[in-house]
């Protein structure tokens, strides 16, 4: 997807464990009915094998409905099945190493990278990267550490190119979130745990683009 503009978007990164019984496909379904305009799949735990089956499925409902769809980690199946882009962090595959390998087959191939702190997004910012994550903002279950709000703008302030904030970020959280200059906003229990997902996303897309 060509010219994605990154710009008030909510980021929906799937983990089937905390999803109250509902597959990855229910859960992406609703998020885009409430306004989802990135969809990551992450499913740190499943065999590459499963996590391709799956991509391919999810892959199919985001391209329905013109969402961005990313892959955690993996570059070779984003390319091989055609995803928009690949999501990587610090301790992945190098993105020089990502964007040699991309740019034999996709070079519009999305690459999107993990960060923690200040300097780290700086660095990110150099490469050649699409977006940048900053996070976790707030205490999470898999982090046992937070970067916290004041870094937010910090961060926006010093790079180019876009930055989405992630971290134990929900409906009550969000406004500090925002007000430090933060302009799109990815999460994960946040809306996969919802009783009702479509309507937690709305909530939280009507935020992001209502600020």
């Amino acid at each position: 997807m060509e010219n994605f503009d990154f710009n008030k978007k909510l980021y929906v990164i799937t983990e089937s464990a905390i999803s109250k019984g509902k597959s990855n496909e229910e859960v992406v379904k609703e998020a885009i009915k409430g306004g989802s305009e990135m969809i990551q799949l992450r499913e740190k735990n499943w065999d590459k094998e499963q996590v391709k089956e799956e991509a391919i499925k999810l892959l199919k409902i985001c391209k329905e409905n013109k969402v961005l769809f990313i892959l955690n980690d993996y570059v070779d199946i984003a390319l091989d099945i055609g995803a928009d882009g690949v999501h990587l962090g610090q301790s992945d595959m190098s993105i020089k190493a990502a964007r040699k390998i991309s740019n034999k087959k996709n070079k519009n191939l999305i690459i999107g990278l993990s960060t923690h702190s200040i300097e780290r997004a700086i660095n990110a910012d150099k490469e050649d990267v699409d977006y940048i994550t900053i996070g976790p903002i707030f205490k999470t279950r898999a982090k046992d550490y937070t970067v916290g709000t004041e870094i937010i703008d910090k961060v926006v302030n010093s790079v180019k190119k876009p930055v989405i904030a992630i971290g134990g970020i929900n409906i009550n959280k969000i406004d500090e979130v925002l007000e430090k200059g933060a302009k799109s906003i990815a999460v994960i229990s946040a809306v996969v745990s919802a009783d009702n997902i479509e309507e937690e996303a709305r909530k939280l897309v009507q935020k992001i683009k209502s600020f």
